[in-house]
């Protein structure tokens, strides 16, 4: 479909001083027009720049969460067998099985506070 061109307005009569003076506003109108446009496109390149560098850091978050899951778990079974060895265990060598089961313990719930709390620091930044 042809599309139809509008005519351009004519400008009335002006003497020259007013004709120069709208011709510079008309100027600053259109660098107006073409700073917004800079604008536009330097919001879009900032919008992906930051969601490139937020995928990665979700990742590098993930691939940290495993890591200190595992070492959790490893704890864990390592508690497991001491609580197994504690219910076995014999005469006062219990206190030392009990003490080892603590230890463990509280390095894992240390463990697990500090994983905790950095990533509520990174929801936070």
């Amino acid at each position: 479909m042809p599309t139809k061109s509008t005519p351009k307005r004519s400008l009335p009569k002006m003497s020259p001083e007013v004709k120069d003076a709208y011709m510079q506003v008309q100027s600053g109108v259109k660098s107006l027009g073409k700073s917004i446009d800079e604008i536009r496109q330097g919001l879009r390149k900032a919008e992906r720049q930051i969601e490139a560098e937020a995928r990665a850091r979700i990742k590098a978050l993930r691939q940290e969460a495993r890591t200190q899951v595992a070492g959790l778990e490893s704890r864990r079974q390592e508690v497991r067998r001491t609580l197994g060895r504690l219910a076995s265990a014999a005469g006062g060598s219990w206190q030392d099985v009990k003490q080892s089961a603590d230890v463990a313990l509280g390095e894992a719930r240390s463990t697990a506070s500090s994983v905790i709390e950095r990533f509520r620091a990174a929801l936070r930044s």
